[in-house]
């Protein structure tokens, strides 16, 4: 995917910068009031930028104020099947947000995409998306194959008594986030992968099993179960880990319905 990466901060470039060395074909945008760098094109208006580039790129990341990218985008926009994948990302590299060409564009993988690499909560607004409620953590083995992990998750879901299409995200560690197994699986199974970081998971206050496996391994409490909880908002474990041969698989649930009292809301 050709990606254009649109930023007008010092902050947005640092994030820019990110994600360039992760996403093979990207480039840098850059507003002319920032300093020159090697490597990187400025420049004046984005609007103006907008109108020269928008068609020349299979995906456009903005990482300024959403009103800035819905306006530079605005008078370009033709059809879901013509566009390109449209992401915004905050400045503060705390959201990247599908804003157009979810499915067909491919915005909505590339939200998560996104999400991974700076640490970012991806929001996904498809509906169809949006109404999926499961979440499925999984940890493994360094070189354990797609197929055995396609097989361990299906098991888990027939257990807990879901499907496949409520599945929202796989989700697992960072540290796994190289594990081609594991990223072909999910592409097999058709459901976006999240890679959650090390930090996070070993900073949360919420429940779960540690893993004396996983603190000799890699040094976390856990990953399949912290994956699955982290992954989502007002999550709650629905099938606690279970181990498949070399793989952990765990469930949780999100509610789409908020009280006070939620934990992953305090």
């Amino acid at each position: 995917m050709k990606v254009a990466l649109i930023t007008l901060s010092p902050e947005g470039t640092r994030l820019a910068d990110q994600l360039a060395a992760n996403l093979p074909d990207a480039t840098v945008y850059r507003h002319e009031k920032l300093p020159p760098l090697p490597g990187v094109r400025n420049f004046g208006s984005i609007m103006d930028l907008t109108a020269e580039i928008f068609l020349s790129y299979n995906a456009l990341v903005y990482i300024a104020p959403c009103g800035v990218a819905v306006r530079a985008i605005a008078p370009h926009i033709r059809n879901k099947h013509e566009d390109p994948a449209v992401v915004v990302v905050d400045a503060g590299g705390r959201y990247a947000i599908s804003l157009l060409g979810g499915h067909e564009g491919g915005a909505n993988g590339l939200a998560v995409e996104t999400a991974n690499i700076i640490g970012a909560e991806p929001v996904i607004t498809t509906t169809t998306e949006a109404l999926k409620d499961l979440i499925v953590g999984v940890g493994c083995r360094r070189g354990i194959s797609a197929e055995r992990i396609v097989a361990a998750v299906t098991a888990a879901l027939a257990e807990a008594e879901g499907r496949l299409e409520q599945v929202r995200f796989l989700a697992s560690a960072d540290v796994k986030a190289g594990e081609e197994g594991l990223i072909q699986a999910a592409r097999e199974l058709d459901v976006p992968l999240r890679f959650i970081s090390s930090a996070e998971i070993r900073a949360t206050t919420r429940n779960f099993t540690a893993s004396s496996l996983a603190a000799e391994k890699i040094n976390l409490p856990a990953v399949a179960e912290p994956a699955a909880l982290l992954a989502g908002r007002r999550t709650e474990l629905i099938f606690p880990r279970k181990a498949y041969q070399g793989i952990t698989v765990a469930i949780a649930r999100e509610s789409f319905t908020w009280s006070a009292s939620d934990p992953a809301d305090l």
